[in-house]
């Protein structure tokens, strides 16, 4: 039996959707194939179609949130006060929260996505502004005003601009 593909007709229905997907593209093509080795090959169909995230929807649901959560954390930075530490623990869990809230929503890969060099970017500015916010409290526990005043400027000047850097980085890389 030969099997033919009339490329007229065929594609993705009217009615199907897959809410917050596009389809981008459609590919088809039929082939040969044996399914055990040296029978009679069968003809195939084999369908093919590109998806990708609608761009707002990925924007409000998945990067906003972080971004959020990135800003309120190094706006904390600005509080030399112990309460910045639940601040940023609560910040912490929440971004822990969303991302196993986002991996569920999107199909496993054996690869580094996007979403993964994000998270570990955000990841790694939140443990930062977590960890001199403890250095903060240990060393004002300790009387130890000096280096305080040396952790508090270090993390306001430069826990911000490596973040930003690292972001930006992120996003050109993913642009080219």
């Amino acid at each position: 039996m030969v099997v033919f593909i009339n490329e007229t007709v065929s594609g993705v229905g009217p009615d199907v959707d897959l809410p917050g997907w596009r389809f981008t593209g459609t590919r088809f093509f039929t082939s040969n194939q044996s399914y055990i080795p040296d029978e009679i090959p069968y003809s195939r169909a084999v369908f093919s179609y590109t998806i990708n995230r609608d761009v707002a929807s990925t924007i409000l649901k998945s990067f906003l949130p972080f971004m959020l959560i990135i800003i309120v954390s190094l706006f904390s930075l600005l509080i030399k006060a112990a309460s910045r530490l639940l601040l940023n623990a609560s910040m912490f869990l929440g971004a822990i929260l969303i991302h196993w809230y986002l991996t569920d929503a999107i199909p496993l890969v054996a690869y580094a996505t996007f979403l993964d060099l994000f998270m570990i970017i955000t990841y790694l500015t939140l443990v930062v502004v977590l960890v001199s916010g403890i250095l903060i409290v240990k060393f004002t526990e300790a009387n130890e005003t000096a280096r305080v005043v040396t952790v508090y400027r270090w993390s306001l000047l430069s826990i911000p601009i490596v973040t930003i850097v690292l972001y930006c980085l992120l996003f050109l890389w993913f642009l080219t």
